[in-house]
């Protein structure tokens, strides 16, 4: 298949420091709906995971309900690095620790999926499991560390 014929599916994972429902997550909440808006109409996009309402945060790959996931496709790495690091999505993105645990592993994986491709949370899961397993590789990668379609 051609680089045309794929797209960068991307997963990324936080341990909220409290409930979505909560005051000291207002914040994050409140800017739920218009990153996602930002998201959606940004070059390169493709798809993202939601449920009915438009949201994610319902969505789990674990047990854990403190476990919040976000995953989309996009047409390009750069199409998703212009959202992530150019939008107002950074501002998001500098506020985490406001919200989120400080990480210990991985939170992001990437990795490439044929076009029109929606992968499932256990396909994600596993990407993930594969990044903190093993670095890098062609099957699950960073924004960092690309290695294009195979």
């Amino acid at each position: 298949m051609e680089a045309t014929a794929w797209h960068l599916a991307q997963l990324n994972v936080g341990v909220v420091l409290a409930p979505v429902d909560d005051e000291l997550m207002s914040g994050f909440v409140e800017g739920l709906d218009p990153i996602n808006a930002i998201a959606d109409s940004a070059p390169g996009f493709v798809w993202r995971l939601q449920d009915d309402s438009g949201a994610a945060t319902s969505f789990r790959i674990t047990d854990d309900d403190r476990l919040l996931v976000n995953m989309s496709t996009w047409a390009s790495a750069e199409a998703l690095h212009d959202f992530v690091f150019r939008t107002e999505h950074t501002d998001y993105l500098r506020r985490r620790r406001e919200w989120f645990e400080v990480p210990t592993q991985p939170t992001t994986v990437l990795w490439w999926v044929p076009a029109g491709h929606q992968p499932s949370l256990d396909e994600a899961a596993d990407r993930l499991a594969t990044l903190r397993a093993n670095g890098p590789t062609p099957e699950a990668f960073t924004l960092r560390d690309q290695f294009p379609p195979q």
